[in-house]
């Protein structure tokens, strides 16, 4: 995982807000590991100049287009450290943030960005119709990604992230005031508030879901903003995950299911449990150089922690980590209250330990307490503010917030309720662990959310699909972008197995009456496929619960309301979630 950035700029350009120094702290903060820079100068003869960050300090004079292209590195896979960009032989630059997870062999000594640069290495130039071109390239990546690509010999620059948007990426268009062309992975906090901390209205956005394309021909002059230049976008090529996209199911409500497509309940349960099993494998398992990275001798290692809320999906997360994790680690569990011990998160979160416990007791689990109070959080609320841009309610502040300090891993451990041998009393603890697993995507997929229902008993079936197929591709804007950018500038990077493609596929080829049961009671029908997977783990107290959003079950939401709306009565009056930050109830 890693940040990364493009400036397109016309060579005698200005630096303006943000600048490039911005850009590579903000950066910085996602790839602690190593920050690397590459400028490309494009002169109207023709003529390209690479140059990486020790040789490229200056502007080259008489260039007409510069492209300066930013990588910083969080390594969690290959054997030999790398810095982005990365340059191939002929000139190709890319900067990746993402992980392979199939589609492309990634062998075991080298990271993901290496594998995909040599696979763009064969690609077709323009309009050649031999070979595999870009958009074939990245339309079979299965995994999350968001990519800068710059192709020398047609001078085109590639951009995009993956269907589902699990990786960030931003664009912020050129204006008369400032002609720069800027994409990156997060925006700098002088970029999206001004001094007063209203938000600037002239900002970025979130790159849609895609591949996109922008031809620097030769003698190209950007000396105004870029809309004589045509940014295209093409469309993905890989059948399978154009279907995921559609998010079709062939049956919905049991009355349309032929008797041949019948499957057992069970059966169909074991399917969703293998494929979820497959899918936390893939996303855990220990390479090489994450292994370089120990905790202090005598705390435990644990390379994978898991946000944690003792809910059906964090159990389920939990109890399939236990099974494809070597039992030589720990594993983190880190739960967020707003309420100390009475955030309804921190409770369930202390009895799905001892359901854990129960059914793995070799295991070391680690119930790390992160305790907040947003009295305290005034810096921090503000950086947050920025991460969560362009999204701007207080819901989004909220779950930032949240993510933010689950990702952060600093709480306490109570030595007693853990089980752990060497310490029975309550101590000060910080998970390292670099990669966090999270439940994104299990709600959308078995109609977890409580509007859900409301839109079955109008329309039936048919609304209960359209509304979740809605939910799933709109996920990117609504969720992936703003989590990924919470969580990631801690450093850490996030995992989401529920939204695995294989998991996609295998939800979808059941018919939607098996996902889910909207006449059943709360807590028993929502979900119900799931509930179904968690009883096969043996977790029979996490199968009955019932779905809470993060900004309720730790209590965030209710402080934010106290404290912005004077209470929650008012808050509700005046629908707190949906109205934006700079909107401050008077």
């Amino acid at each position: 995982m890693c940040g990364i950035a493009l400036v397109l700029s016309g060579g005698e350009v200005q630096e303006r807000n943000p600048s490039l120094e911005e850009l590579q702290s903000s950066l910085l903060r996602r790839g602690p590991d190593r920050l690397g820079l590459a400028r490309v100068f494009l002169f109207r003869d023709g003529e390209v100049v690479i140059k990486t960050e020790v040789e490229g300090k200056e502007k080259k004079k008489g260039c007409d287009v510069e492209l300066c292209l930013i990588g910083a590195e969080l390594q969690l896979r290959g054997v030999n450290a790398i810095s982005q960009p990365l340059i191939s032989p002929s000139g190709n630059i890319l900067i990746f943030n993402g992980e392979i997870f199939g589609g492309i062999e990634v062998p075991h000594e080298k990271n993901d960005a290496e594998s995909l640069l040599y696979e763009l290495e064969s690609c077709c130039l323009g309009n050649e119709k031999r070979g595999k071109s870009v958009p074939d390239v990245l339309s079979s990546i299965r995994g999350p990604w968001a990519l800068i690509y710059w192709q020398v010999k047609s001078r085109t620059l590639w951009y995009g992230r993956d269907a589902f948007g699990r990786r960030s990426l931003l664009v912020r268009e050129p204006t008369s005031e400032d002609q720069r062309f800027i994409i990156s992975s997060v925006a700098p906090p002088s970029s999206t508030n001004n001094l007063d901390g209203t938000n600037i209205t002239c900002s970025w956005e979130e790159i849609p879901c895609g591949i996109y394309s922008l031809c620097l021909k030769e003698g190209t002059s950007i000396k105004e903003p870029l809309a004589d230049e045509k940014v295209s976008k093409h469309e993905w090529t890989d059948q399978i995950l154009i279907d995921l996209i559609n998010w079709e199911r062939k049956y919905s409500g049991p009355d349309l299911i032929s008797s041949a497509a019948t499957i057992p309940p069970l059966i169909s349960a074991q399917k969703v449990l293998h494929v979820i099993r497959e899918s936390v494998m893939r996303r855990t398992i220990v390479d090489t150089l994450t292994q370089q990275y120990r905790i202090a001798e005598g705390e435990g290692e644990a390379p994978i922690a898991i946000l944690f809320s003792g809910g059906l999906d964090s159990m389920i997360l939990a109890a399939l980590l236990d099974q494809c994790l070597s039992s030589r680690y720990w594993i983190d569990l880190l739960t967020v209250s707003f309420d100390g011990e009475s955030a309804p998160d921190r409770i369930s979160a202390k009895s799905g330990l001892k359901e854990l416990q129960q059914i793995s007791p070799a295991r070391r689990w680690r119930l790390v307490e992160i305790d907040a109070s947003l009295s305290d959080l005034e810096w921090e609320t503000d950086h947050v503010m920025s991460l969560i841009h362009p999204s701007k309610t207080y819901m989004d502040l909220n779950i930032g917030t949240a993510l933010w300090l689950a990702a952060q891993g600093d709480g306490y451990v109570d030595g007693g309720i853990c089980q752990l041998s060497e310490s029975r009393s309550r101590y000060k603890y910080q998970s390292k662990s670099r990669v966090l697993l999270i439940g994104s995507g299990a709600d959308e997929q078995c109609a977890g959310y409580g509007r859900y229902r409301t839109k079955f008993r109008l329309g039936g079936w048919d609304a209960l699909k359209e509304e979740m197929r809605l939910d799933m591709q709109r996920i990117w804007k609504r969720n992936m972008g703003r989590d990924d950018r919470c969580i990631s500038d801690c450093g850490k990077e996030a995992r989401f197995p529920f939204l695995d493609e294989d998991v996609i596929k295998s939800l979808l080829e059941l018919p939607l009456s098996e996902i889910a049961d909207l006449d059943a009671p709360v807590g028993t029908g929502d979900k119900k496929i799931l509930r179904q997977v968690a009883k096969l783990l043996g977790l029979s107290e996490a199968a009955l619960l019932p779905k809470r959003a993060i900004q309720f079950g730790t209590r965030i939401a209710r402080e934010s309301n106290k404290r912005i709306f004077g209470s929650n009565r008012a808050a509700n009056q005046a629908s707190a979630g949906s109205v934006d930050i700079h909107l401050r109830a008077e």
